[in-house]
């Protein structure tokens, strides 16, 4: 008899995800020689290899594809059956899994989960942060129960949520601070700075100013809008920033900041989640009192400068 655990179906998600033993146990909280004896265990159970080990990755072999598969549709319903457990409760208490990108998390999750808390105090976020699609793909297989990102993400088996606009600020060296905002064409000819990719803030920018992401770039790369912001008030050049993030990042430079007035981007930021998921009219509600929130914590231009 083959006596599979969900320990087994876990580790091996989490292998398969990360491509490397000692990142797939640190996601799992555990040592690296221990998930490899887990993921020995289930090799031996299938009487045949489900990883491919070489020195710096590991590739699934083919039967390591479809045993993915199958533990993937194990823990997904295995979470359903979570999910029903708390519906049964009549309100949302306990855990709830929540995926915020970068650029919102810093400037915003502190409000959300001191909101929530005073709203639900029953309820215990549990915040991550990474870019959108890697939040997207966790949601898809149930290791999220929502996300907070920039809407909309257009795929069939997610329910979006509105939350608030906002726009974008440009920001630029303290002596451009008189010169006229330059136009989205303008912006082209300039030295532009922009998140790294992955990032959907990135391609929000790249798409106001009409630049392709296959063209070849003039622009300079950070990995986070508070090095952006540093970059600028080193006269590396100028960027984008979203507006909520105008007061911590602002902090400690000399840097200017515009708004623009015509064509002027903007995000919508939304909460994301699964329209299989039993806690749908739950959902709805947490969604309703964090637009309350951000509609009135969040920073806006014409109000802070």
């Amino acid at each position: 008899m083959i006596n599979f655990t969900l320990k087994h179906f876990r580790y091996f998600d989490a292998l398969a995800r990360h491509g490397h033993f000692g990142r797939a146990a640190e996601a799992c909280s555990i040592s690296q020689p221990a998930l490899s004896v887990q993921i020995k265990e289930l090799e031996a159970m299938m009487e045949a290899p489900l990883v491919e080990r070489t020195a710096r990755q590991i590739r699934l072999t083919t039967l390591g594809e479809e045993f993915l598969v199958r533990a993937r549709k194990v823990l997904t319903e295995v979470e359903a059956m979570g999910d029903l457990a708390r519906l049964s409760e009549g309100s949302i208490k306990g855990t709830l899994r929540m995926g915020v990108i970068p650029t919102i998390a810093p400037y915003l999750l502190p409000a959300f989960i001191r909101g929530l808390s005073d709203e639900l105090p029953d309820l215990e976020l549990r915040p991550r942060e990474a870019v959108t699609q890697t939040l997207l793909e966790d949601l898809r297989h149930s290791r999220l129960d929502f996300i907070v990102a920039a809407l909309p993400v257009s795929e069939p088996a997610f329910q979006e949520f509105p939350l608030f606009d906002e726009e974008f600020i440009l920001v630029r060296a303290a002596q451009d601070a008189n010169k006229p905002v330059p136009s989205p064409k303008k912006l082209q000819e300039m030295k532009l700075l922009l998140l790294e990719e992955g990032h959907c803030f990135r391609d929000q920018a790249l798409s106001f100013c009409n630049i392709k992401k296959s063209d070849p770039s003039l622009l300079m790369e950070g990995s986070s809008l508070a090095t952006l912001v540093q970059m600028v008030d080193a006269g590396l050049g100028l960027t984008l920033i979203p507006e909520m993030a105008v007061p911590l990042e602002r902090r400690g430079t000399s840097v200017s900041l515009a708004q623009f007035t015509d064509a002027t981007p903007k995000r919508t930021i939304g909460m994301i989640w699964r329209k299989t998921n039993p806690l749908e009219q739950q959902l709805k509600g947490l969604a309703e009192i964090l637009k309350e929130i951000g509609e009135t914590r969040r920073w806006r231009f014409e109000e802070g400068v």
